[in-house]
């Protein structure tokens, strides 16, 4: 009779390793604890959001260049793709991602969501998925890998740090040894400032117990330092870009004056592009789609109506987005009817047709210490910003503790004017979270320049309480708060300021704050 294992070697019933290979269970495990949702081309992503055709084309030229080529100058494996919140940078990440498989590039990818399965937008996975990605590209890498799972079965309880020194590095290193020439490709991580939104789950809530926590910021720090200790191994064979809101966390990490060598190039996609011109095509292009598919006349488009929603997209494609996904919905009214709803929003509102937009505000307002403080501060400095412009009326500016009356007041002014103790640096604590939505300068830097906001659309939001809800406060109370604070500044002498000022100057303050205290006073007995 035949015996089954003759012959047979580097066989063990153990481990199930056969002719050297490891076993398939390690990759189960492995698969057991990734988060498939994350991926670029998962079934939960079957409708993000992509670049038009024509469209973004000079941003993706750029990513697409430096992944295959790289900076000869600072050759930097990392790059920090950022921008206001609905400025595309999703879309962006979607299609580089796709150009590059089509390309033959090995492509891993993470899209981090706030909505959607638990796995995107918790760390836990984060690691676990790189690595059963990097395992799909080669064999032996895959053999590498599986063996070191089998080599520490519980690597997925340790630290993210331990994760990809284990299951990436290590392997990559034993693989591709010191020339990795053969082996070149791209890790894409989109939304990063989406991890740890939430807690999923909590079962510890009604225990007496209390447990420490995390702040989502230390998670996506974490994160951060993960994929810098990637980047730095010579031997590692990857580009990594990462896109994210220019949130607090982030700008402190890759500051570059915080580094003796920079930890990666930088792409502002606000700054460094003008989205306008795309905008234009890509509603160009979506308004020829309605009129083919409604059978509608060439003249069926408002005049100027291409214009004025450029203008108010402020340069953020979600804008556009929001604007083209509320007119192709099938409403029952014709789709003319509803774009002048749009153009006409500011004068009447029957409904709510930005409903995506509206819940991003609500999103990134709510992620706030104080999110009522924060929209009375934003209103306000619309107001002073807006009173200066249009009335003509002066305000000051305090530069090393001299007063000069400025057409505009700067970031710095508004913060010493609002906040209730100079020591606290109330703005940042307030504010911080909401880079997305405002142009907030570094501490220090706050009299050089104005605030700036992103987004025009968010005052048409805010001001409107069937669409921010709880968020919205009336008028009258933006500017009784801004009387109670410019009242508390005038009698304190200013001392608020935190500034030694002469009686003079502060003769100045009160002159040039009067019209502007005056204007809330009349503003308050005005209706809305």
């Amino acid at each position: 009779m035949a015996r089954i294992l003759e012959g047979a070697h580097d066989f063990g019933f153990n481990n199930l390793i056969v002719n050297g290979h490891p076993s398939a269970n390690a990759l189960k495990e492995l698969a057991a604890v990734i988060a498939p949702e994350a991926l670029h081309d998962s079934a939960e992503r079957c409708d993000a959001p992509k670049c038009d055709p024509e469209t973004r084309v000079a941003v993706q030229d750029n990513l697409y260049s430096w992944i295959e080529h790289g900076n000869a100058v600072n050759p930097i494996n990392m790059k920090w793709v950022t921008g206001p919140a609905g400025s595309g940078k999703t879309a962006v990440m979607g299609s580089i991602t796709e150009r590059c498989k089509r390309n033959g590039f090995s492509v891993v990818s993470f899209f981090f969501s706030s909505f959607g399965s638990v796995g995107r937008h918790m760390k836990t996975t984060f690691v676990t998925t790189i690595a059963y990605q990097l395992a799909q590209h080669r064999q032996d890498l895959k053999d590498a890998i599986a063996a070191a799972v089998e080599a520490d079965p519980i690597v997925f309880k340790k630290n993210l740090h331990v994760q990809m020194e284990t299951l990436v590095l290590a392997p990559l290193r034993a693989v591709t040894g010191a020339s990795n020439a053969s082996f070149r490709g791209v890790i894409v991580i989109d939304g990063l400032d989406k991890c740890g939104v939430k807690k999923i789950h909590d079962d510890t809530a009604n225990t007496s117990q209390t447990m420490p926590t995390r702040t989502k910021e230390q998670d996506q720090l974490e994160i951060l330092q993960v994929l810098h200790q990637a980047s730095s191994d010579p031997t590692f064979p990857f580009r990594i870009i990462i896109a994210s809101w220019p949130e607090r966390v982030f700008r402190h990490f890759f500051d570059p004056e915080r580094q003796n060598d920079p930890i990666a190039h930088k792409l502002d996609m606000h700054q460094d592009y003008d989205a306008e011109a795309d905008i234009t095509l890509f509603l160009k292009a979506r308004f020829d789609h309605l009129r083919c598919l409604h059978n509608l006349p060439p003249s069926w488009l408002p005049a100027n109506a291409i214009e004025i929603l450029v203008d108010k997209a402020s340069g953020q494609f979600i804008y556009a987005a929001t604007v083209i996904q509320f007119l192709e919905l099938g409403h029952r009214e014709p789709p003319k009817a509803l774009l002048e709803t749009i153009l006409k929003m500011e004068a009447t509102r029957a409904s709510n047709p930005l409903n995506t937009l509206d819940e991003l505000y609500s999103h990134i307002l709510n992620s706030s210490p104080d999110p009522l403080l924060s929209v009375r501060w934003i209103r306000v400095i619309e107001f002073l910003q807006k009173r200066a412009q249009l009335s003509n009326l002066p305000f000051f500016r305090i530069k090393g503790g001299v007063v000069s009356v400025e057409e505009l007041p700067d970031a710095f002014t508004i913060n010493l004017l609002l906040q209730t103790d100079p020591a606290s640096n109330e703005a940042e604590h307030l504010l911080g979270n909401l880079h997305s939505l405002i142009r907030i300068l570094p501490p220090g830097n706050e009299a050089m320049t104005e605030y700036a906001f992103y987004h025009k659309s968010l005052f048409d939001f805010l001001k409107d309480p069937d669409r921010c809800g709880k968020l919205h406060i009336q008028r009258k109370k933006v500017y009784g708060f801004l009387w109670d604070r410019i009242h508390g500044a005038c009698a304190s002498e200013f001392d608020i300021v935190g500034v030694s000022l002469s009686a003079s100057d502060v003769m100045i303050l009160k002159e040039v704050t009067t019209p502007f205290l005056q204007s809330a006073i009349e503003a308050c007995s005005n209706s809305y």
